[in-house]
């Protein structure tokens, strides 16, 4: 089902839909600030199964974790190291991705991670008043893996079709850029994917943070 949360009373209603099939185990696909994103509970295994088999994905690509407040990753986290906790203040909610070594005591299976987890506050309403009721959801890109990337939900339907409980319409994506993905879990930061966070910026706030394939 597809709800247009351009109209204000299709969107209360796409929205408390997307909110109930998440917790139902099912997916769904919302509006980021970059791409259209499929989702599932981060908790529910069997969803998360079923969110890369929609994307024809294995285990050995996890998906990110998109969370609604900065304060669910300290829950996420063993240690939550310095430079996470200056750059997810700088830049949440936004476009930036950051790699952390997840807490062991979670009760998830996103993947083969390596006890690591991509975390990320997006910046948009109808994803962050999703977020904030379902908890943290595994999140990837809406689309089949090597097909573009979809910027409305009704591309996303195109290729996903009844794999998907929820359709979240909210209008072309303004800038589809992806975002800027930093791990954090080595001694020195550094840049995975350049994205719409740009290094110089991740620079003013973590100076010795290192770029894709440079050394400190």
């Amino acid at each position: 089902m597809l709800y247009d949360c351009r109209s204000l009373a299709d969107r209360d209603r796409g929205i408390a839909a997307a909110i109930e099939a998440v917790k139902n185990g099912e997916l769904v696909v919302l509006p980021t600030d970059t791409v259209y994103g499929i989702g599932a509970d981060a908790f529910t295994p069997y969803a998360v199964k079923a969110l890369l088999d929609a994307k024809g994905r294995g285990r050995q690509m996890p998906p990110p974790v998109l969370v609604g407040s900065r304060h669910t990753l300290d829950g996420l986290v063993f240690m939550l190291p310095k430079a996470a906790r200056e750059l997810a203040d700088a830049f949440w909610p936004g476009a930036l991705t950051i790699v952390v070594e997840h807490a062991p005591s979670l009760q998830w299976d996103l993947g083969d991670t390596g006890g690591t987890v991509a975390v990320r506050m997006p910046l948009h309403p109808v994803a962050l008043e999703v977020l904030r009721e379902t908890g943290p959801m595994a999140v990837s890109s809406a689309n089949k893996t090597g097909q573009p990337a979809a910027v409305t939900a009704a591309e996303a339907q195109e290729q996903l079709g009844y794999a998907v409980r929820v359709y979240l319409e909210a209008g072309e994506c303004p800038d589809p850029v992806p975002s800027t993905i930093v791990d954090l879990t080595g001694d020195v930061p550094k840049v995975l994917r350049d994205g719409a966070v740009p290094l110089e910026k991740l620079r003013d706030v973590v100076p010795d943070i290192v770029g894709p394939g440079q050394e400190q």
